[in-house]
């Protein structure tokens, strides 16, 4: 007994430990999603020089070497964000379904055939008197 419910409360705090996680992971890729949307991309000989705008705080210059199309990387980047988030998304409704399920089995358990069963059995002491 105690065994079960020990792994009934792990499966309990992993999943919700998942759905942390994952809601994280997708916050994390929309914040670089939308930094990617703000880039100035120019080529420069055979690389690519993508900055923020000046007013970011942490504007920074981001150099790809051996790269003769910018559009090439942001594209890649923002499919490659786009697909993060999606799959984290997918995780996290899945990890979230799994703490429903345990919830529901734990405190949400209605007795309906213990309540039917003492009704049937008090009807019966009356059709007796």
């Amino acid at each position: 007994m105690f065994h079960s419910a020990f792994l009934q409360l792990l499966y309990f705090v992993l999943s919700a430990l998942g759905l942390t996680v994952c809601v994280l992971a997708v916050a994390f890729a929309a914040h670089h999603y939308s930094l990617l949307e703000r880039f100035t991309c120019e080529t420069a000989l055979d690389s690519c020089q993508c900055k923020l705008p000046s007013s970011e705080p942490l504007s920074r210059t981001f150099v790809y070497r051996d790269v003769t199309d910018c559009t090439s990387v942001t594209d890649t980047f923002k499919l490659f964000l786009l697909v993060q988030m999606v799959l984290n998304l997918v995780c996290g409704l899945v990890c979230l379904f799994a703490c429903f399920v345990m919830w529901k089995h734990r405190y949400q358990v209605f007795y309906v055939g213990v309540r039917m069963c003492s009704l049937t059995t008090s009807e019966g002491q009356q059709q007796k008197v």
